[in-house]
């Protein structure tokens, strides 16, 4: 009798339960907060601070050709950032939002807008889609693992 209590302990544990509408929302939210002050941060202080103080110790992040893994390669990727690159700003804000059912894993997508003035001072826009991942962190805070 015993071992039939424990087994069925065992897979109560195991079942998945499915979080409620209201639950979902909330992390929905958590994100979407999350994912304006990221935005706000690269805006008023600068894009490599904000992706340091936003990304997941095991973020990955593709980089023009380049894929860095991992916190150090990231910052090790601002390092030999060229002067005029503090001047570029970055704006974004997420379209959507979704969430898992175990409020663990979430994503954004929505669209950017990178200007950047070179050495002679020309300004060139760009514009395109961002999708980043989130990761909610074992001290209950999100932090993206790809963008």
């Amino acid at each position: 009798m015993f071992i039939i209590i424990c087994l069925f302990l065992i897979l109560l544990g195991c079942n998945n339960i499915e979080s409620s509408p209201e639950l979902i929302e909330k992390w929905k939210q958590e994100i979407v907060d999350t994912e304006l002050a990221f935005a706000k941060m690269a805006k008023e202080k600068s894009i490599p601070e904000a992706f340091l103080a936003f990304a997941a110790d095991d973020v990955v992040i593709k980089k023009g050709k380049k894929v860095l893994v991992g916190i150090d390669s990231l910052r090790a990727s601002y390092k030999d950032r060229k002067p005029e690159a503090d001047l570029a700003k970055l704006s974004w804000k997420p379209d959507f939002v979704d969430v898992s059912k175990s409020g663990d894993l979430g994503y954004t997508y929505g669209k950017y807008l990178y200007i950047k003035t070179d050495s002679l001072g020309v300004v060139t826009e760009e514009t395109g889609i961002f999708h980043t991942v989130w990761k909610r962190q074992t001290d209950g805070n999100w932090k993206f693992v790809w963008d």
